[in-house]
């Protein structure tokens, strides 16, 4: 009896035992951004998220452990041929993430290097389209080019490549000094061209602020002679007035007015010949009897004016000869 209960007893414990290391089989913990493929005899049935998963003892296992998070591939160094015939090296950087659990697991064998083999062919491809200046200079636009056909080739395998960026492009040495030279020509051409337009609009400034000079010139001198036009004929005008009067005075016979209109004249011409810059001393031959006859008008004109008594009988000129009658 003690030999059956010590028996029952050694098996109920390997029960136990056999129990608790089933449940433990059955229990899987997945860590977040995991997700694991549940294969029941070797056929995938189910995934199991991040948390306590259940599994099927002996019947399930777990197939392959994927993460889900987004990663980073790297584009190993690569020599392409662009279309110019020009040999460069190239490199990048490639950014993905698992959508589909089961079709990475399952559609496509050892997936980083299948994304390395397919991002270095369509690399290829894509430079090799293109000559070598358009590759320095075009980066954003080859990025964009191989982002599409690596996601469009990968999706199959439940992935989507969120970026793919080049890092460098090496052209050769000899490549590079070419392009120093040409870059250098380039840059001394638009300094030339820069400086002939800087000329060129420093003359037509120039011309322009000459042209409206000349026409404010123009028209200064056309109001000038406008002016001295209006001047004259204002002269004119008075100098037609004081002989119209003489003439009146003359013919109402007063001589007096003729008298005062000769010496006005007479005065007039001797100050400007005294104010001539070219004369010194001016000889003159006049007669002296013409000289006082003037002068004498001039005096009989300033009795007149101031109305001495004997204003109206002049008296006779010394020298002259009075009339006895």
């Amino acid at each position: 009896m003690d030999l059956f209960l010590s028996g029952f007893a050694v098996f109920v414990i390997v029960f136990v035992i056999l129990a608790i290391a089933i449940v433990f089989m059955g229990v899987t913990i997945v860590p977040q951004g995991f997700q694991y493929t549940v294969e029941r005899f070797g056929r995938y049935t189910r995934s199991l998220h991040p948390g306590l998963g259940l599994i099927v003892p002996f019947i399930d296992r777990v197939g392959a452990r994927i993460n889900m998070m987004e990663q980073v591939l790297d584009i190993p160094t690569q020599e392409v041929i662009s279309r110019d015939n020009a040999m460069v090296q190239v490199d990048g950087v490639l950014f993905y993430q698992v959508l589909d659990a089961a079709k990475s697991a399952y559609e496509v064998r050892d997936l980083e290097r299948a994304i390395q083999n397919l991002a270095q062919t369509n690399l290829r491809t894509v430079l090799g389209s293109m000559d070598l200046d358009e590759a320095l200079s075009q980066r954003d636009s080859i990025n964009v080019r191989l982002l599409n056909v690596i996601d469009q080739a990968s999706t199959p395998w439940g992935l989507k490549v969120t970026r793919v960026e080049i890092k460098d492009i090496t052209p050769p040495l000899d490549l590079v000094e070419a392009m120093g030279r040409q870059m250098k020509a380039e840059r001394l051409k638009r300094a030339v061209i820069l400086e002939a337009e800087g000329v060129r609009q420093s003359e037509i400034l120039k011309a322009e602020g000459e042209k409206k000079s000349a026409i404010l010139e123009a028209e200064g001198r056309r109001e000038a002679a406008f002016r001295d036009a209006e001047a004259r004929e204002r002269l004119a005008e008075a100098e037609a007035k004081a002989t119209h009067d003489v003439s009146e005075a003359i013919a109402a016979g007063d001589i007096q007015s003729i008298n005062y209109f000769v010496a006005q004249k007479y005065t007039e011409a001797m100050k400007e010949i005294g104010m001539a810059r070219n004369s010194k001393i001016v000889l003159m031959p006049m007669e002296a009897s013409a000289l006082i006859g003037t002068l004498g008008g001039i005096g009989a004109i300033a009795k007149e004016v101031f109305g001495t008594p004997d204003a109206a009988s002049p008296r006779p000129i010394r020298g002259s000869v009075p009339n006895s009658e």
